[in-house]
């Protein structure tokens, strides 16, 4: 399975370099790498892939790209982008498998979840601060009756022989 994130563009640094590089987290196998990329390396796979797969839109380019806001609506948008070829595709092309420089990955698109802007953050919704079931006996306010009942009619206490009842018969009336 391939998971894919863009946690960061990295603007220009100076104005004779004017492009943007976006940082490309892959987690594969197990394995996690980075790869840097640019907007028109993006471009250049959904042309080279858009017509043997199926690919999502490609997101637009605006300018100027150096603006914050601009910036982090092409992320976003690229971010899609990759999550949904990887999605959308049982087979990855060979294309899209170098972009990543990934050799080989199993790819199941149904144990990856389709591309949205706000991941969900992970919470527990339950939490113990200890174990609930090593409790030590005797802590619960009322008895468990059920468990009592059964423990008594599968173990009987020493002081009962086996062909004795766990409770006497009752006494006949006139005894």
């Amino acid at each position: 399975m391939i998971a894919v994130s863009i946690p960061a563009a990295e603007p220009p640094r100076s104005p004779d370099k004017a492009h943007t590089v976006f940082r490309v987290e892959v987690l594969c196998n197990g394995r996690r790498h980075t790869v840097a990329k640019r907007y028109s390396e993006f471009q250049a796979l959904h042309k080279r892939i858009k017509k043997t797969c199926k690919v999502p839109d490609f997101p637009p380019r605006r300018v100027p790209n150096w603006m914050p806001k601009v910036l982090e609506q092409r992320r976003q948008g690229l971010e899609l982008y990759i999550r949904g070829v990887l999605y959308h595709n049982e087979e990855l092309p060979q294309d899209v498998l170098d972009f990543l420089k990934v050799r080989q990955c199993q790819q199941d698109p149904k144990a990856t979840s389709p591309p949205t802007i706000h991941l969900p953050s992970q919470r527990p919704v339950i939490g113990f601060c200890a174990d609930p079931y090593t409790r030590p006996p005797g802590t619960d306010l009322l008895p468990n009756t059920v468990l009592s009942g059964v423990l008594q009619g599968l173990y009987l206490t020493r002081s009962r022989g086996p062909h004795q009842a766990a409770h006497p018969a009752p006494s006949p009336p006139g005894s």
